[in-house]
């Protein structure tokens, strides 16, 4: 699947728990295989960790926090003209493809 967002992008998320509805966050990381993307202080989760012992290294117990993937139809791109959450166009020149606003015709890269 063609993502066209892309890593360091600033998204808002659309839909999703409601205490994260409306919040904007720089991209972390892309999984275009899953559809699905993991933005900076978003979709916090906790994970509960035992102490593991593997190869002589010990993992200390408690509770982990980490930012969950979302997927990728649950956020808008955030322009940086026009700071508006957009649709994403591509434009084809001479040099290449790329990113365009739709709302205000503003190349994004």
């Amino acid at each position: 699947m063609k993502v066209k967002i892309r890593k360091g992008d600033t998204v808002e998320i659309m839909s999703g728990k409601a205490d994260d509805k409306g919040k904007r966050g720089p991209v972390i990381r892309v999984l275009p295989d899953e559809g699905r993307l993991v933005v900076q202080g978003i979709n916090i989760h906790t994970k509960h960790q035992r102490q593991v012992q593997t190869q002589g290294r010990t993992i200390n117990p408690g509770r982990i926090q980490f930012e969950a993937p979302l997927a990728i139809a649950n956020v808008m791109l955030v322009c940086p003209k026009c700071n508006e959450p957009t649709r994403v166009g591509v434009q084809l020149d001479d040099s290449g493809s790329h990113r365009v606003c739709k709302n205000c015709q503003a190349l994004i890269d």
